[in-house]
C-alpha cells in the first residue's frame, strides 16, 4: 500500500514498485506509474492505486454430474493487471488521501468476478459428465475449460486483466460417494495384496519343499555313506576279530603245547618220584617185613608167658601215650599167675 504523510495544506505520497499510481486533479490525469513519490493537494487531487504484481485466487468450485452427484474442485487462478487505467475505469481503486487505504474493496470485486466465471465454466463441464469420468479426467478437463472460457470472455479484456495460470489441485465427490467408489478399488487392491501374499506363501512353500527335498537327499546320501562306513567298519572288525582269533588260537596252541609239555614233564617227574618213593618204601617195608618175620620166628619158640611179658613191657613203655586203660581182676589175675609161673620156670631153668 501507498504511504501518505500529512503536512499543513499539502500531503506527500510514496508508493511501492509493485503498485501503479494514478494521480487525478479535477478529473484530469496528471501522472501515473509504478513506484511514484510526489506531493499532492488533498482538497483537489484524487489518487488510485492498482496492484501491478501477479495475484492468485483460490476458489472452491461446486457442481453436479450428469448422474446427479455433487463434485468439488479446488482451483487456483493466477492473474495480473495488464491495463491499470482500464481497470481503474471499471473498478474503484480510489485511496483515502489521509490513510492511504482503499475506500472500497476492489480486489474482492475482482476475485468475485473471476470466481463466478470459473464456477460457470466448471459447472458446464461437470453437468455433462459422469462422476467416474470426472474423477478420472476432471483435473485436466476443468482446467482447460476454465482457461478457454476466461480467454474467450471479453470481460477480462474490458477489465484490463490478463490470466496467468489455472491450476486444479483436487476433484472430489461427497465423502459417502467417495467411500463407495473407493470400496471396489480397495477390495481389488486387497485382493491383489492377498494374491501377492498367497504367491509369496506358495513360493515360500515351494522353497521350503525344495529345501526339505534337499535335506532329504542329503540325509539319504549320508545314510548311504553311513551304511558304507558301517559295512567297512564291520569288515574291519571281522578281519580284526579273525586275526585276533587266529593269533589267540596260535597263542593258545603254543600255551597248550607248553602246558602239555610242562604237564608231561611234571607227570614224568611225579612218576619218577613215585617210582623212587615206591622203591624206597618197598625197600623199607621189605626190610621191616623181613625183620618182623624174623621176630615172629623168634617168638614162635618162646612160651606164652614170655611173649606176654614182652608185650607188657612194650605196653609199659607207651603208658604216657595211653589216656584210658581198663584192667579187670580177671585179666590181672591171669597175668600175674602167668607171670609167676613164667618166673618159676625161669628160676628152675637157671638152677639146672
Amino acid at each position: 500500500m501507498a504511504e501518505i504523510r500529512s503536512y499543513p495544506f499539502i500531503r506527500h505520497l510514496r508508493s511501492d514498485a509493485s503498485s501503479h499510481i494514478l494521480h487525478f486533479r479535477h478529473s484530469r490525469l496528471l501522472k501515473q506509474g509504478r513506484g511514484l513519490s510526489f506531493w499532492f493537494l488533498p482538497m483537489s487531487d484524487s489518487l488510485a492505486e492498482i496492484p501491478a504484481d501477479d495475484r492468485e485466487l483460490s476458489v472452491v468450485l461446486h457442481g453436479r454430474s450428469i448422474d446427479f452427484q455433487d463434485i468439488t474442485a479446488q482451483c487456483v487462478i493466477g492473474y495480473r493487471v495488464e491495463d491499470p487505467t482500464k481497470l481503474a475505469g471499471r473498478v474503484d481503486f480510489t485511496l483515502d488521501s489521509r490513510t492511504g487505504l482503499f475506500h472500497k474493496k476492489p480486489l474482492e470485486s475482482i476475485t468475485q468476478v473471476l470466481a463466478q466465471m470459473a464456477q460457470q465454466h466448471a459447472s458446464d463441464y461437470l453437468a455433462g459428465m459422469s462422476v467416474r469420468t470426472i474423477l478420472a479426467e476432471g483435473q485436466t478437463q476443468i482446467r482447460e475449460r476454465i482457461e478457454a472460457g476466461l480467454a474467450q470472455e471479453g470481460l477480462l479484456d474490458a477489465l484490463g486483466l490478463e490470466m496467468v495460470s489455472v491450476r486444479i489441485s483436487a476433484v472430489k465427490p461427497n465423502p459417502e460417494l467417495e467411500k463407495a467408489l473407493e470400496a471396489p478399488m480397495r477390495e481389488h487392491i486387497k485382493q491383489e495384496a492377498d494374491e501377492a501374499a498367497f504367491q509369496r506363501r506358495a513360493l515360500a512353500v515351494e522353497k521350503e519343499r525344495a529345501i526339505q527335498e534337499n535335506e532329504l537327499q542329503n540325509r539319504i546320501e549320508l545314510a548311504k555313506r553311513e551304511e558304507q562306513l558301517i559295512n567297512q567298519e564291520g569288515q574291519n572288525e571281522r578281519r580284526k576279530a579273525t586275526e585276533t582269533a587266529e593269533a589267540r588260537q596260535i597263542s593258545s596252541r603254543s600255551e597248550a603245547d607248553s602246558r602239555r609239555i610242562q604237564a608231561e614233564a611234571a607227570a614224568l617227574e611225579t612218576r619218577l618220584e613215585g617210582q623212587a618213593e615206591a622203591e624206597s618204601l618197598q625197600a623199607v617195608e621189605g626190610t621191616r617185613v623181613e625183620l618182623e618175620q624174623r621176630q615172629m620166628e623168634v617168638f614162635k619158640g618162646m612160651p606164652p608167658a614170655v611173649i606176654f611179658g614182652l608185650g607188657f613191657k612194650e605196653l609199659a613203655g607207651k603208658l604216657h601215650t595211653i589216656e584210658h586203660l581198663n584192667l579187670t581182676p580177671d585179666l590181672i589175675g591171669t597175668m600175674l599167675a602167668n607171670l609167676m609161673e613164667a618166673g618159676t620156670k625161669h628160676l628152675e631153668a637157671k638152677e639146672k
